[in-house]
């Protein structure tokens, strides 16, 4: 490649936007305890922030994103405007804060000012935690298609040695190969501490993977090395799921493999399926009857909850009411753990700790009360709209790229309703890295 070929493909907002994308893969695969590695985290994040805001700016290109936009200000508006101190007589008078003013009275300490949120250093670094996925949004909205392109394929690489990864961890059977310290020994996590979370990120790059190779067939003067590369990890990501043993992982395997072959069919031509797409098909098909013969037991021992009790769907009742408590404001992002810990009922107590609601709908309801659940319903009407645009448009490198971002959105939004994904900075940047994807759904359109 030339001077000119590199450069065209790694200008700086390029390589920041990898450099980002890698400090996410090896520091970000948590979602607490991590307060050290998420500011490099940020710290990396900053520069490219910079760079892709200017560069929108500059080329005016903002104007035709404005909807996204809008969502991602508000998204960012919504911890600093609750960390905003407000006098006496406003913040007491807010819903849920009953118990601090009488704690205050009892202590004999004044009602001075203070943020509507009950946690003001939780919502500080919720908000500096939005700078990684904001600097990737703003840089796929500025960058060409092939830095894009580039920027996916890093993503397909970092999924698949994390499934090596997750080998190595099975395999060895101790905990020195885990990059968490709390991570069990004998589990498959990758580079993530969470089971779960290594679930979510092979479901995401699986379309892009089996994208990718189908493309090919409609270039029929390529090379099919992307074809077989696609074939083997779809194959990989059975066998992986399998041995990762996500209950939310196998549940959302089936759709999102439908929608990855459908979305493989448009880009190879929508004609008639040919040998190419029978070799994924034919990939996918082996590793599941590998599955079946080998490892279905103890799958299916997953799902038998019987015996066990099943405790984020008994507490969801007690969130849903205590969010109620705090509406219309909410009680501040980043405070569900404290919130809990107050209403949590004496006969629930035990060696066990429920951080989280174990669904980000409930817990940013009581969080961000109807301002959070505003943002969210604009957020599905922005992915119903590009997602429709998306998938009508005919095969083309964008589209591809538009079709397999969609689905990746999918599976963090039906996964968020039994998990917390989007905790994790490694997800949250993935998220926006889709989310860059299918916004340009809406420039295809206009060009077209």
């Amino acid at each position: 490649m030339n001077k000119s070929g590199f450069k065209y493909q790694w200008d700086a907002v390029a390589l920041a936007s990898v450099v980002l994308l890698v400090f996410s893969f090896a520091l970000g695969g948590a979602s607490r305890d991590q307060a050290l590695r998420l500011a490099v985290i940020e710290l990396a994040a900053l520069p490219l922030l910079v760079m892709a805001a200017g560069r929108l700016i500059k080329d005016d290109a903002w104007r035709q994103h404005r909807f996204l936009l809008g969502l991602l200000a508000a998204l960012v508006a919504i911890p600093l405007i609750q960390l905003i101190p407000l006098p006496a007589a406003v913040w007491t008078a807010l819903p849920g804060r009953d118990q601090l003013v009488l704690a205050l009275d009892i202590t004999g300490l004044a009602s001075g000012w203070s943020p509507m949120t009950l946690t003001p250093d939780k919502t500080w670094a919720s908000a500096l935690a939005l700078v990684p996925p904001a600097a990737m949004l703003l840089a796929v909205l500025s960058l060409t298609h092939i830095q894009r392109q580039r920027l996916v394929q890093v993503c397909i690489a970092a999924a698949m040695a994390s499934i090596l990864l997750g080998a190595a961890q099975l395999a060895s059977g101790g905990d020195s190969l885990y990059l968490w310290s709390w991570t069990d020994a004998g589990s498959v996590t990758g580079f993530f501490a969470n089971r779960n979370h290594l679930a979510s990120l092979l479901l995401i790059t699986l379309p892009f993977a089996i994208t990718f190779g189908a493309a090919t067939l409609r270039r029929s003067d390529q090379r099919t090395t992307a074809l077989w590369i696609g074939g083997l990890f779809a194959g990989l990501v059975v066998i992986a799921l399998a041995a990762i043993r996500s209950r939310a992982g196998i549940t959302l395997f089936a759709p999102a493999m439908v929608l990855s072959l459908l979305a493989a069919w448009i880009a190879a031509g929508r004609g008639k399926p040919g040998p190419g797409l029978l070799v994924l098909v034919g990939g996918v098909g082996a590793a599941l009857t590998a599955v079946a013969v080998l490892a279905l037991p103890p799958i299916l021992a997953r799902f038998d909850t019987e015996n066990q009790f099943e405790g984020r769907l008994d507490r969801w009742p007690l969130v849903a009411e205590t969010a109620q408590t705090y509406l219309p404001l909410g009680s501040g992002v980043g405070s569900f753990d404290a919130v809990y810990r107050s209403v949590e009922p004496l006969d629930e107590l035990d060696s066990t700790f429920f951080n989280q609601a174990h669904n980000d709908y409930l817990e940013t309801w009581l969080e961000t009360g109807w301002l959070g659940i505003g943002l969210i319903l604009g957020f599905f009407v922005w992915y119903a709209r590009r997602t429709w645009t998306a998938w009508k448009a005919p095969p083309s490198r964008e589209g591809d790229l538009q079709r397999a971002a969609s689905i990746g959105i999918g599976v963090l939004i039906l996964h968020s309703v039994a998990d917390y994904p989007l905790r994790t900075v490694t997800l949250s940047v993935i998220l926006a890295l889709c989310c860059g994807l299918l916004e340009l759904a809406s420039r295809t359109e206009q060009t077209r």
